[in-house]
């Protein structure tokens, strides 16, 4: 599997939902992931992708809107350090409801489940988890199953 096709997933993401209001989620990752675009070569995008480990969800957040404004700044730095820190952790991708802000979702990939246990047990992970526990209204983790790999893969072809 390359970390970098995941990236540029996530990426891609980002840049497809970026809007031209005040900076958002979507905007501040659009800024820390879009430079992957250009790191990837027609090797990596022809490589195989295995998925049979991987973990991959989506978190569905909804916040108290008296803790918006202080839920951001908590998600903008786990997802920040997760990224940076984990090797294990290959998106976290935040967005935010165009309809309700205080709806959040997050993209979430691991390599493993190791990965994804290891990640519940950083000290960065943990600041988030009990500093915003009370600003949480509901929290949903439904596992996704990826469909078709092989053309996700010709998406980013058509970016380059």
């Amino acid at each position: 599997m390359k970390k970098s096709f995941i990236m540029i997933l996530c990426a891609a993401l980002t840049l497809l939902s970026t809007s031209a209001s005040s900076k958002t989620l979507v905007e501040y990752y659009s800024e820390q992931h879009a430079v992957q675009l250009g790191k990837v070569t027609d090797e990596e995008f022809s490589s195989p992708i295995t998925y049979e480990n991987m973990i991959v969800r989506i978190a569905e957040i909804e916040i108290h809107p008296q803790y918006l404004k202080e839920y951001l700044e908590y998600a903008n730095e786990v997802d920040r350090l997760s990224v940076e820190r984990e090797p294990g952790v290959i998106c976290l991708f935040p967005m935010q409801s165009a309809e309700d802000s205080t709806k959040i979702r997050i993209l979430e990939i691991y390599a493993s489940e190791e990965a994804y246990q290891s990640h519940l047990k950083t000290d960065h992970f943990l600041k988030y988890k009990q500093g915003t526990l009370h600003m949480v209204k509901d929290l949903k983790l439904p596992s996704m199953k990826p469909l078709d790999p092989e053309t996700m893969k010709k998406i980013f072809k058509k970016q380059r």
